[in-house]
């Protein structure tokens, strides 16, 4: 069975920084690429970054949506399995609720699969 189990959300400043980690089981971790991504309410979800396997023929490096490049960094430790996101300078509009995925090209086990998104984690960013 597929688990995704996101932590590390919190109440933090404009400008102050989180950890995000998303611990995954019940797949071969290395050979899946791995994304965050958020939903803020009233608005759809959408990617904030994605760590391709090294595995993966076509690999290459990270990609971030626009509004978070140069802020957050996506990693990952494929012994664990844990995928990180470090959030940098975090500003209000950062204010979402934050999920993990796993995926092989086109095809994610909570994007398109039967695996739920879950509860995912909190982050918000307020003075």
């Amino acid at each position: 069975q597929v688990r995704l189990v996101e932590s590390g959300g919190g109440l933090v400043q404009p400008g102050g920084s989180l950890r995000l980690s998303c611990a995954a089981s019940g797949f071969v971790f290395s050979l899946y690429d791995m994304s965050w991504y958020r939903q803020s309410p009233g608005k759809e979800r959408g990617l904030v970054a994605r760590l391709f396997s090294p595995e993966n023929p076509g690999y290459s490096e990270p990609i971030y949506a626009d509004a978070v490049r140069g802020r957050f960094t996506i990693s990952r430790d494929n012994d664990k399995p844990i995928v990180y996101l470090d959030m940098n300078d975090l500003q209000p509009e950062d204010t979402a609720t934050y999920y993990c995925d796993a995926s092989r090209g086109t095809w994610g086990f909570r994007r398109n699969g039967s695996t739920g998104w879950g509860q995912g984690t909190q982050v918000s960013v307020s003075p």
